[in-house]
């Protein structure tokens, strides 16, 4: 039997209402939300980067060394997707991600709606 065969990965998803719902304000009252920082995580998606894009990673955890504030690269996506989706959520249509994925959508809309990645890939293993 090949590695993998006979077993269902099941993956344990939200709601659509929760899916939907605002995060919920951070500790000191804001609209902040909270990366998970450094613990066991049970989920896992698989993000394809250019070249350069993972330099550009690497950049930023060494720049963050540099400042004193070590953290891996992992830490690092979490840390931005937090941030990103915290002024998703306050700021809607106006934040930096809907703002940047509109005009990627409008630069090249055969990528816009189709949920492929350039590998080929779906966006679920994106």
């Amino acid at each position: 039997m090949a590695a993998g065969r006979g077993r269902t990965r099941r993956v344990s998803l939200p709601g659509v209402a929760e899916l939907l719902r605002p995060a919920a304000p951070g500790p000191d009252g804001g609209d902040q939300r909270q990366a998970s920082g450094r613990e066991r995580h049970t989920q896992k998606i698989t993000v394809y980067l250019s070249a350069e894009e993972l330099l550009d990673l690497e950049r930023a955890r060494f720049a963050l060394l540099r400042y004193g504030a070590a953290a891996d690269r992992g830490r690092i996506v979490r840390e931005a997707i937090a941030v990103l989706l915290a002024d998703l959520d306050a700021r809607g249509m106006d934040s930096l991600l809907a703002r940047r994925i509109a005009n990627a959508n409008r630069a090249d809309p055969a990528h816009a709606d189709s949920g492929q990645h350039p590998t080929g890939t779906t966006e679920s293993a994106v």
